[in-house]
């Protein structure tokens, strides 16, 4: 049934979609001793509600969540929540137990626990509703007027007033509840509806960036969860009010699924400190520069916000605390004050390498693509010396010599397009490794580890070093410009920091380092696995297929990936209409290739129900991706789980 407006009946959304239903509410009831037991049943609920394709799938999602990040909150709270492509429409299913069960808060057992359903492709009106809700429940008014709900109307009725509350209507209302003795179904939704101000007051007010001027301190949070829906905004509104009892203001930016509003510019400027309270990154962490920076997970704001704000105070004062480094580093805020999760070298290490990857594609798409036109026009000898022209190339001949369309050969023009593309082809592919090791060094440093990034990637092509010495060159850039970042300056040369003084003398270290110490050896390693490849040729030919098609395919676009590539791209040359070894070595190889992101296209297509919604898109592009032999539209799979995809 749709409501155009609040009915007793149903917490309902605008639009009429009913968010909370009666039979989804269970009061006093016992589901069970443990968690996972409290999951399934109010999954059930849902499922029986007909607002999900059964209580399995629900449960799962859940229960994964829980897993990463327990959802037990203070004063006997649990909000476990997914998002999943098993929901058809965004529900909450309510439970006030009669036996508490422990959800991992810290203060013990919860007695009130909201499960949040979202369906995958959620639209930001029902997930703000949904914040809304998770909001409300950090507010003690709120909370107590559902420990004291005679009925399950009354607890649609105080969701509702949360979530979508009423127009002001006649005056009337308000004072029947005036001393709270009334029944919890009066009084409760006035609380509630200050639950609702409070949410108005704890949107961060971007045109009020002049409170300092008082004399009050100001700090500065960003909140953000993986799933965005409730720990975002809970860990927001905790932090405002624990700055109200420390008497300073703090505004919040949370980034959570619902959408963000980038805090002001002078809002920023303004502020005395930073808190993240984030288990995700932090979106452009170079606004908060030179900030005493705070850093925990989202759920110890929600804990422990009095302690958060407490220790942004101290470092203000603090000259050795830790600060948002240079211009935004990324790693480097990581290692911000607090007891909170931060993720662990491995994890760290991954994310690196695999934002230098996911920066390279572009180049491997665009290389492989202009390549494979150049052969199309101008056939596989267009990499290769010109008929004729030992002393020149086909690409020096076709361009240099004619860099205009006229006076072509007869049948030159075909041969000119191909040179030209396969040229662009060629420079395209030389910004590979420099392009990994630049964004290895940018996931690491942010913007000033760019330049000492490229330049290793540049050094390492120069030595012969390959991709291997690009791998390790963006990391030794990022680790040398983080390092540089730590370095106290006085306040005229944090300007020159980003700019200046990182870029320089990360690009010089980094540099000699490669040239004096690294290049030789890695060049040998690179050097070593080519020749190695080369004496499988020949009568080997079986087991060099295997080699090399093993080395496309599980490495995804990585150094041995692309070795094997390089190695099969430059046995093209030696081609002839008689010998046509190395034009099946590169058939094997583009194969190879191009099997692991069609196989897992066409896995979302047969058991679309194994892939959360984000997946099946991947899959999608993984279609074009790896007819056009990018091995790289597999990765955003192995990534997520690489014991299965890999292997």
């Amino acid at each position: 049934m749709s409501h155009s407006t609040a009915q007793p009946g149903a917490a309902s959304a605008p639009g009429g979609e009913d968010l909370l239903l009666p039979r989804l509410v269970a009061l006093d009831a016992d589901l069970g001793g443990s968690s996972e037991d409290v999951v399934r049943r109010l999954s059930a609920m849902v499922s029986e509600a007909g607002r999900a394709d059964g209580t399995d799938g629900l449960a799962k999602a859940a229960l994964a969540r829980e897993a990463s990040s327990p959802t037990g909150l203070p004063n006997g709270i649990a909000i476990p929540h997914a998002r999943t492509s098993h929901v058809s429409q965004a529900s909450l299913a309510f439970a006030r137990l009669a036996r508490k069960v422990d959800f991992g808060a810290p203060d013990g057992p919860a007695d009130l626990v909201f499960l949040i359903a979202a369906p995958e492709g959620a639209g930001s009106a029902h997930l703000k509703l949904l914040s809304k809700l998770a909001r409300a429940l950090v507010r003690p008014a709120f909370t107590a007027s559902l420990r004291e709900a005679t009925s399950a109307d009354e607890v649609v009725r105080l969701v509702e007033e949360v979530i979508a509350p009423a127009q002001p209507k006649a005056p009337a209302a308000p004072a029947a509840g005036a001393h709270g003795a009334t029944a919890a179904g009066s009084a409760a939704p006035a609380a509630a509806s200050g639950a609702v101000a409070a949410d108005a007051a704890a949107t961060v007010d971007q045109e009020k960036p002049a409170a300092t001027a008082t004399g009050v301190r100001r700090i500065v949070a960003v909140t953000a969860c993986p799933t965005g829906i409730a720990h975002t905004y809970m860990a927001a509104d905790s932090l405002v009010a624990a700055g109200e009892r420390a008497g300073v203001e703090v505004v919040v930016e949370t980034q959570g699924s619902s959408g963000s509003t980038p805090l002001a510019p002078e809002v920023i400027a303004g502020a005395s400190a930073v808190i993240f309270a984030v288990d995700v990154g932090v979106k452009e962490r170079g606004r908060f520069a030179g900030k005493p920076l705070v850093q925990s997970g989202v759920k110890r704001a929600i804990n422990e916000p009095d302690v958060m704000v407490g220790e942004a105070l101290r470092a203000v004062d603090d000259p050795s605390a830790q600060r948002v480094p240079g211009d935004g580093a990324g790693a480097g805020a990581a290692a911000g004050a607090g007891s909170g999760a931060r993720p662990g070298f491995g994890s760290e290490l991954r994310r690196w390498l695999l934002t230098g990857v996911s920066y390279m594609i572009p180049f491997v798409a665009a290389g492989g693509l202009l390549l494979a036109l150049g052969f199309l026009f101008g056939g596989y000898q267009i990499v290769s010396e010109a008929p004729g022209d030992p002393d020149g190339t086909a690409l020096n001949t076709l361009i240099l010599a004619n860099s205009s369309l006229t006076d072509l050969p007869d049948g030159g023009l075909t041969q000119y397009i191909g040179a030209v593309l396969s040229t662009l082809g060629q420079l395209a592919f030389g910004l590979l490794v420099p392009a990994l090791a630049g964004y290895i060094a940018y996931a690491m440093a942010d913007r000033p580890g760019i330049a000492p990034g490229f330049v290793a990637g540049l050094v390492a092509g120069a030595t012969g070093a390959g991709f291997i010495g690009g791998l390790v060159g963006g990391l030794l850039a990022g680790a040398v410009a983080l390092a540089i970042s730590k370095i106290r300056v006085p306040q005229w040369g944090r300007g020159l920091m980003p700019v200046v003084i990182i870029p320089l003398f990360a690009t010089l270290i980094t540099g000699f380092l490669m040239f004096a110490l690294l290049a030789r050896p890695l060049a040998a390693v690179t050097t070593g696995l080519a020749d190695f490849l080369n004496g499988l040729s020949g009568g080997s030919a079986v087991l060099l297929g295997v080699i090399l098609g093993l080395m496309m395919a599980f490495d995804m676009g990585g150094p041995l990936n692309k070795t094997a590539y390089a190695f099969a791209a430059a046995g093209l040359g030696a081609a002839t209409a008689t010998d046509t070894a190395p034009l099946t070595i590169m058939a094997a190889v583009m194969a190879a290739g191009m099997v692991p992101p069609l196989a897992l296209a066409l896995a979302t297509v047969v058991r679309k129900k194994l892939f959360t919604e984000p997946e099946r898109e991947n899959g999608k592009a993984a279609w074009l991706l790896g007819s056009a032999f990018i091995t790289e539209g597999a990765i955003p799979f192995a990534a997520a789980d690489p014991l299965r995809v890999i292997p």
